[in-house]
């Protein structure tokens, strides 16, 4: 089988150091409660999420003959692991501010352990194939759109547009793997009805939690704007429903949502020129 990630490209952590502000403002995104906590809520989640996804790729590792994937595999966990490290010290930040972040976290790694113990691993690796789906279409509506971001903190801006970069770079790779191992499009299906009830349930916990923290939780204004900005008119996630829905198309693939032209602008942000790196 040859990969059907686009030809050429080449999926390679980029070994980034974000020196996190400390304190990290409560508020990091243009002072609003309700943006900042849904991305840390997010954030909260990744390190032990992405670690399950490393562990169900790697798993079926050595039943891949194809070079070109091999070597996507491998940039795959780098990627993810890098991500994990970076978004451990965002979480000691939030921590730092008082909120129960290893509550968030023992929630999530017990949901892990159960499925570990009690799934296959073709269920797994169809759940991180489903999973990585989401975070690629929230990464390329983020990389698409600057104002997801606007009024951000700097290093807050960088690290979430670094984070979907390499998102939007491996997004195929899981889903390769499980063609190659599995391929069954009903499992695939149920793991994404079963992936996104659980993303949204823990999210939802996460950013509840954080903003009962700061006595918001019952402010029915910072529900509203929060609402309007994922869902309204042009709320951030709005634009996500057709492409979320194509995963469950018979044939279909991540890279035919083809943003590789983004891709490539991204990149110019993050990587230096070959001349440069040569100097």
């Amino acid at each position: 089988m040859v990969s059907t990630t686009p030809a050429g490209l080449q999926i390679r952590p980029r070994h980034m150091d974000f020196d996190f502000p400390n304190p990290l403002p409560r508020h990091w995104h243009s002072g609003d409660a309700f943006k900042s906590h849904l991305f840390d809520a997010m954030s909260v989640l990744f390190p032990d999420g992405e670690r399950f996804f490393i562990d169900s790729v790697r798993h079926f590792r050595d039943q891949i003959d194809d070079p070109v994937l091999k070597e996507q595999i491998r940039g795959f966990i780098g990627q993810e692991g890098h991500h994990s490290r970076e978004h451990l010290e965002y979480s000691n930040r939030l921590r730092d501010l008082g909120y129960n972040i290893t509550r968030i976290e023992k929630r999530a790694q017990a949901r892990i352990r159960y499925t570990q113990k009690k799934f296959s691993p073709q269920r797994q690796l169809a759940a991180t194939a489903a999973l990585e789906h989401i975070t690629a279409i929230m990464a390329d509506g983020l990389l698409k759109d600057p104002k997801h971001l606007e009024g951000a903190h700097p290093t807050m801006v960088r690290l979430w547009r670094w984070h979907a970069l390499e998102e939007t770079e491996h997004k195929a790779v899981a889903f390769d793997v499980y063609n190659q191992v599995c391929g069954s499009r009903k499992l695939l299906r149920r793991a994404m009805i079963m992936g996104t009830f659980f993303f949204v349930l823990d999210t939802t916990r996460g950013l509840a939690h954080m903003l009962k923290q700061d006595g918001l939780l019952w402010n029915w204004r910072v529900w509203r704007d929060g609402i309007q900005w994922m869902w309204g008119k042009e709320g951030v996630f709005r634009p996500l429903i057709s492409t979320y829905r194509d995963f469950f198309k018979p044939n279909f693939h991540p890279w035919e949502h083809n943003n590789l032209e983004l891709l490539y602008q991204t990149r110019s942000e993050f990587d230096l020129p070959v001349q440069s790196q040569a100097a």
